[in-house]
């Protein structure tokens, strides 16, 4: 504990709600047959705060969550800021070798895992881990993590970082191949929180559906700032339509994170002589959904988005704050300073493209265990995000894309290198290069162009098989197509040139990746 009075970690917060509204519902999870208030759920937390401390862990260390959503997630959260350890949620759709390399890279002191539906795949990621058996396994949903917990006491232990040290560690980036964890602060948390919950309209009334997979900051944040103001936070483990219909009906849910394909299922599932979604806030461009809920008014939802990254908590600008900018992408946050850097780290004039760099409290402290990249992304006192953008003239914000490639399908980033680094160790491919097509449903879908050897037959089914078995399967192609030969500019690919021949398009920032 620091003893600093200017203080505000996660932890307190909670301490705070215990005290201000002790009999006000803080979490609910059907799956898990749980409701608690802010009373409760701050005594649960402080048994599992103490049963981590009481089994070893310590300040600095690192616990794991491989599971789906559930109450459980948050409270392991709050647990480790209570003790100064760091959480990680990681995705728990990854392949076994994916989650090998979590589990190896993150060298957790307790992991917490689900049986159903994602245990094999964790248990043969553990199998394959060289740190499989150094951390204490838990599981989390056959009574083993109940009983852990229950070995806690439920006094307060204290044991609070600074604001400014890490809690919360997220993976994110493969733009090598390898995934980074993010490690935000408790400064990042709560700043975000209060800052974007007004813009959203939650307040302590708010009711949030965890729907969205919380390995993911998109779904973080709204949860965040329903937790900082005093509202409910509500979990459902998968996003099938009947869960999530029955779950906005019974908690009278106010917003959620909702998108596409579980949209349709809410849309299919919903019966009205058992189900009323009048509560839920935010029309979603469904038919039949948008007309059983209500509309969002907040200014986040009549302009919500704007450019952000996970290593600054999210949003790093916002929409809001340019309604009628020329900028596509709002302006920057109170919270951060943003400027727009040359490649010899000089800020370029406002019209001129180059990366943009961010500092501020919403930023993480560096990645897991990556001093050279650290160095190297945070040069000279600002976070390097390897995006690029610009300003204009009237001072709004403009995301041009990437660095590196990103394609967006649904709710996940893929990145060409890792999918083109798999596909280029298969015996029968030469060349290859990944793009992304515009899908009705997801946004966009991987497409592969493939030069294969020579002396080697391969069809489309192979190379997508190949990509299935090694990496996690929204991210395989779902098209392949062979050529020759690829087109290059010197020694670079010409993406440009595959995209217009072969579709591409609808990458984040634009129609196309050009500058």
């Amino acid at each position: 504990m620091t003893g600093t009075t200017g203080r505000l970690t996660l932890a307190d917060v909670l301490r705070g709600h215990a005290r201000a509204r002790p009999d006000g519902l803080a979490v609910a999870d059907d799956a898990a047959d749980v409701q608690l208030s802010w009373r409760a759920f701050d005594r649960r937390v402080n048994q599992a705060a103490n049963a981590l401390r009481e089994n070893g862990v310590q300040a600095g260390d690192r616990v794991l969550w491989l599971g789906q959503n559930s109450f459980r997630l948050q409270e392991l959260l709050l647990a480790c800021a209570k003790v100064g350890a760091w959480f990680c949620p990681a995705n728990w759709r990854q392949r076994s070798d994916e989650l090998a390399f979590v589990i190896d890279d993150l060298n957790p002191s307790v992991v917490v895992w689900q049986r159903e539906e994602v245990g094999d795949a964790v248990l043969a990621g553990r199998a394959n881990a060289q740190r499989g058996e150094v951390a204490r396994w838990l599981c989390h949903d056959d009574g083993e993590y109940e009983a852990f917990v229950a070995t806690g006491t439920d006094d307060d232990p204290h044991g609070d970082a600074a604001d400014t040290e890490p809690l919360l560690l997220i993976y994110t980036a493969a733009f090598d191949g390898h995934p980074n964890a993010a490690m935000l602060p408790h400064r990042a948390l709560v700043g975000q929180g209060l800052l974007m919950a007004p813009w959203q309209g939650i307040d302590d009334t708010y009711v949030f559906l965890n729907s969205g997979p919380l390995f993911h900051i998109g779904t973080f944040m709204p949860n965040l700032s329903t937790f900082v103001m005093g509202g409910t936070n509500v979990f459902v483990p998968r996003s099938d339509g009947d869960a999530l219909c029955r779950t906005i009906s019974t908690y009278r849910c106010t917003g959620g994170f909702v998108v596409g394909p579980m949209v349709d299922a809410i849309a299919e599932a919903f019966r009205p002589d058992t189900h009323d979604l009048s509560s839920f806030r935010g029309k979603r461009g469904n038919a039949t959904f948008d007309a059983l809920v209500g509309s969002d008014t907040s200014p986040w939802g009549r302009r919500a988005g704007g450019y952000g990254q996970t290593e600054a908590m999210g949003m790093v600008t916002f929409n809001l704050l340019a309604r009628d900018g020329i900028g596509t992408h709002g302006r920057p946050s109170p919270l951060v300073q943003l400027r727009v850097e040359d490649e010899h780290g000089n800020e370029v004039e406002a019209g001129e493209v180059g990366e943009i760099a961010v500092r501020g409290s919403t930023v993480m402290c560096g990645y897991w265990d990556r001093a050279e990249l650290n160095a190297h992304r945070s040069r000279d006192g600002w976070h390097h995000t390897n995006d690029l953008g610009r300003f204009e003239a009237d001072g709004t914000f403009t995301f041009v894309g990437p660095k590196s490639r990103m394609l967006k399908s649904g709710a996940e980033n893929i990145y060409p290198a890792e999918v083109e680094g798999c596909l280029r160790r298969h015996p029968a491919v030469a060349d290859v290069a990944v793009i992304g097509v515009p899908d009705d449903v997801w946004v966009q879908a991987v497409k592969a162009i493939v030069v294969p050897r020579a002396d080697v037959t391969v069809d489309a089914e192979e190379v997508i098989a190949w990509c299935r078995e090694r990496i996690a399967s929204y991210k395989k192609p779902r098209s392949v197509e062979f050529v020759d030969s690829l087109p290059r500019l010197g020694f670079a690919v010409d993406y440009d040139a595959l995209d217009e021949r072969f579709g591409g398009g609808g990458y984040p920032g634009g129609s196309t990746r050009s500058v």
